[in-house]
């Protein structure tokens, strides 16, 4: 499945009526609000994420309550259930997905630092922004050498959007592991909800993580960007349809993420949208660069 986040159009064609989907996540165990899961129709091009309470909302053409949705969240295990069962029982309950992370013993004597990526303002060649339902977008890293390696800080740059009004938008990071079989994003290495938070007067985003000690699996690692389908993210944007020549309103949904062109053929970018993880490859006109997430990287070794 080829997944392009450049520009998502869903038109709905006819005067079919359209039918608020709406209730909350819950944790299955203790009845928790789950904030900032990630819903999508199945097939279509259509979704929406909960808030922070837990709560979500949606209005689709009547024909959508025949279909699956599929619901995603950190820390859980993927579920699809029929959208009528939602609209029926105006909740969803979510089980916690368990396994156990590799224990982490960070080293207090820490040597020489890596930057992988590094990115200028001038780097900057386009941006990754997303309509219609919620993706992850993931950024390979390879792990080059023996020396065991912790991630200390990650900076994702962003691209100002004039026709998003808020002065900032919010976003949530993830951090994988590899499957040594398929080579795609595995587990989360951070079960813990990283909620970012990009602004209008600045054109990155820093996080500091050496506190948490994340050792950088020998298979490398996938940095991952996943867009929040909330209010608080949602603006307009008009444009002409090539053919009809009518105005089409879409809704899109910030952060842009900004993107460079990288000649080393190892940083791998894929996207994970509607339960599954596919490559997403744009090449630069007349080489073989790949357009990536200008996501910079920043690794200490230890000694």
């Amino acid at each position: 499945m080829r997944v392009l986040l450049l520009l998502l159009l869903c038109f709905n064609i006819g005067f079919a009526q359209d039918v608020l989907l709406e209730g909350y996540i819950l944790d299955g165990k203790n009845n928790n609000p789950i904030p900032y899961a990630n819903l999508s129709f199945l097939n279509t091009l259509k979704g929406t994420s909960s808030d922070e309470k837990g709560h979500f909302y949606i209005d689709v053409p009547e024909s959508y309550v025949e279909k699956k949705v599929h619901i995603s969240s950190l820390g859980y295990k993927d579920t699809i259930l029929p959208a009528k069962t939602i609209l029926d029982n105006k909740k969803i309950l979510l089980q916690e997905d368990t396994y156990e992370l590799d224990e982490v013993v960070v080293s207090k004597s820490l040597g020489d630092v890596i930057i992988l990526n590094p990115v200028s303002s001038y780097d900057i060649k386009s941006g990754f922004s997303s309509s219609a339902t919620p993706w992850v977008l993931a950024t390979y890293f390879p792990n080059i050498g023996a020396a065991k390696k912790y991630i200390d800080k990650i900076t994702i740059h962003v691209q100002s959007e004039t026709r998003f009004k808020r002065t900032s938008s919010k976003f949530r990071l993830r951090i994988y592991d590899v499957d040594e079989v398929t080579k795609k994003p595995y587990r989360d290495l951070v079960l813990k909800s990283i909620i970012l938070e990009s602004t209008e007067s600045e054109d990155f985003v820093s996080i500091d993580l050496s506190s948490i000690g994340i050792k950088v699996p020998q298979e490398g690692i996938y940095i991952g960007l996943e867009w929040l389908f909330l209010p608080f993210n949602w603006y307009a944007n008009t444009f002409e349809h090539p053919i009809s020549k009518k105005k089409i309103i879409e809704d899109r949904f910030a952060p842009t993420f900004a993107a460079v062109y990288q000649k080393n053929q190892n940083y791998r970018t894929m996207v994970y949208g509607l339960g599954e993880w596919s490559d997403f490859s744009i090449k630069a006109p007349g080489n073989n660069q790949n357009l990536i997430p200008a996501i910079t990287l920043k690794l200490s070794k230890e000694k």
